[in-house]
């Protein structure tokens, strides 16, 4: 019979790391899909922090783009991470 890995600490679950590492976040500029059409979920949200904003909402944008743009209307209209 198979022993089972000893339980790990809470403190080494790297789900439960308040910092996790370097590659959880990526610069939009390093996205491998980057120049992919925004996800429907990027759209919406953008939508609505446009609408926010006062703001027109752009349908081209690329996932990076939408990525780049929600981050700057979030900073403006004080929706913050």
């Amino acid at each position: 019979m198979a022993q089972q890995p000893a339980p790990t600490p809470d403190d080494a679950n790297p789900k439960l790391d308040p910092n996790p590492g370097s590659n959880t976040i990526k610069n939009p500029d390093d996205w491998t899909t980057g120049d992919e059409a925004m996800t429907g979920a990027q759209a919406s949200y953008l939508q609505t922090l446009c609408e926010e904003a006062h703001e027109t909402f752009d349908h081209s944008l690329s996932k990076a783009a939408a990525s780049k743009r929600i981050d700057e209307l979030r900073a403006r209209t004080g929706k913050a991470r």
